[in-house]
């Protein structure tokens, strides 16, 4: 098992790892491996657009360390999984609508003490703003018409200044009318107007389909 530029995140051979937090439990089925007395959990591609978007050469700066972070349509918290093993003394708000999902990912948090689970619309980050405070990290996974205003609304809500994000864009979610470079170009243009720098890009192909992963500094 060998250590990557991502701190927290190993690998061998092709594949990415992260140090289980819970020994002996999975969260999505995933593989275990134990390395000279050590569990790693399997960071599947396939599942997490994170861990994708690693392999597709993402730089060291998307992953920092963290102290605190929000996390906008955590699901069943597979992603979010793997970020709890990556930053086990942060405090990581997971924000879910979907009330099916919320309660696989209320499981989750109840066996990780650095998750806190918000049964709420990342649409509106007034009704959580206070509960969240300021955050390090904000990660975007919302498969929403406005991507770009939502991660925009929620930055200038609970993002520090210099503070780190990802957007996982899904461009057939935005519109089927024109393609997805253009929707691209459009994103990238209305998080820079937002003050939001983007300093990586990556398609997630083959992995997830129509997906761009744009990494940006406040």
């Amino acid at each position: 098992m060998e250590t990557t530029r991502w701190p927290g995140v190993h690998r061998e051979g092709r594949d990415l790892y992260t140090v289980n937090l819970e020994p002996g439990t999975r969260v999505y089925g995933e593989t275990l491996r134990t390395v000279r007395g050590v569990e790693y959990r399997l960071w599947d591609p396939f599942r997490s657009k994170l861990a994708a978007f690693l392999l597709a050469g993402a730089p060291e700066s998307v992953l920092p360390p963290v102290r605190s972070g929000l996390y906008l349509g955590a699901a069943h918290g597979t992603t979010l999984s793997h970020l709890s093993d990556l930053w086990p003394d942060a405090a990581i708000f997971a924000v879910e609508k979907s009330p099916s999902s919320f309660a696989p990912l209320l499981a989750l948090a109840r066996r990780r003490t650095n998750l806190f689970p918000l049964l709420a619309d990342a649409q509106l980050p007034e009704r959580y703003r206070a509960d969240v405070g300021v955050v390090d990290f904000l990660y975007q996974d919302v498969a929403q018409r406005d991507q770009a205003g939502i991660l925009r609304e929620n930055a200038e809500a609970c993002l520090a200044p210099n503070g780190r994000a990802i957007l996982m864009l899904k461009a057939r979610s935005v519109t089927q009318r024109r393609s997805p470079n253009a929707i691209v170009r459009e994103t990238r243009g209305r998080l820079e107007g937002a003050g939001l720098r983007v300093d990586a890009e990556a398609s997630l192909a083959p992995f997830s389909r129509d997906h761009v992963a744009l990494g940006l500094r406040r």
